[in-house]
């Protein structure tokens, strides 16, 4: 069965989005099949991969709203070995449309059934609020990963959504937990980020991720152009830490016999556009 990873942070600028796109990029450029799934009306990790708005085009809000399946919505990526379901502004509806429905906290995860044993890693990127958008993520999660800051107020807003997890833990989710922190948008050389990395580092032990994020241009530059920044440049500092974070989380859950040699991708190179997997 796939992994599912929910990449969220009740607070925003957190650098949710851009993680998600670029640790979906290595993950499939470790060579398993990967499906990142837009789950925020903004989509911005639609729009970051290269997908023009598309009102048209089959979208999460379908798939919540049960008007398509996930055999309808995925779209094939500029990167072999990752797919992507993506989103539109108009999901925000699907706040309102499913207060009444049936099992509306449990919509993607009935959506996501069908294709667990086809991906080895699916990631969730959520909205920056706990609305029913992101609560439907994290139902269908089997972990979160926790994008956050190295300041004051993004410890303040990991302490809610911590709470948050232990409350759908309760009554919805069971199984969720924490895959783990990543610091993002990092300066090591500040007084803070050594402080709050500490703190982090005596609260969640092996959970935070050795790999951090580094504030670095090309990272920034790459959604503009529709890109993971693995294509866009696969040189820079920002390719290089989510490649290592990649690694990371791949070591947590695939065994060490699956595991793929190394992550190889050229930003020039020209990729084969793939059938879904069998």
């Amino acid at each position: 069965m796939g992994r599912v990873i929910a990449v969220a942070n009740q607070k925003g600028g957190v650098g949710k989005t851009t993680t998600a796109i670029n640790l979906a990029s290595s993950l499939a450029a470790a060579e398993v099949n990967t499906l990142l799934i837009d789950c925020d009306p903004q989509a911005n990790a639609s729009s970051g991969m290269g997908f023009v708005k598309d009102p048209e085009r089959i979208s999460t809000y379908h798939l919540l709203t049960g008007l398509a399946g996930m055999e309808e919505a995925l779209q094939i990526t500029e990167m072999e070995q990752l797919w992507l379901v993506p989103s539109h502004k108009n999901l925000i509806g699907a706040n309102i449309e499913l207060v009444e429905a049936e099992r509306r906290e449990f919509r993607l995860r009935d959506a996501l059934e069908p294709l667990r044993e086809r991906f080895q890693f699916i990631v969730l990127d959520c909205p920056p609020a706990l609305d029913l958008l992101t609560l439907n993520a994290l139902v269908a999660a089997d972990s979160v990963l926790i994008p956050m800051q190295a300041e004051y107020f993004a410890l303040e807003g990991v302490s809610e959504l911590l709470d948050t997890i232990e409350r759908i833990r309760a009554a919805l989710n069971p199984t969720l937990s924490v895959e783990g922190v990543v610091l993002t948008m990092l300066d090591e050389r500040t007084n803070l980020a050594q402080q709050v990395m500490a703190e982090l580092k005596r609260y969640f032990g092996d959970r935070l991720f050795q790999s951090t994020i580094p504030r670095n241009i090309r990272l920034a530059e790459a959604p503009s152009h529709g890109k993971p920044v693995l294509i866009y440049d696969v040189r820079s500092r920002g390719a290089e830490s989510y490649i290592r974070l990649a690694k990371e989380i791949i070591s947590r859950n695939i065994p060490a016999q699956e595991e793929s040699g190394s992550i190889e991708v050229s930003s020039s190179e020209e990729v084969s556009s793939p059938a879904p997997p069998a």
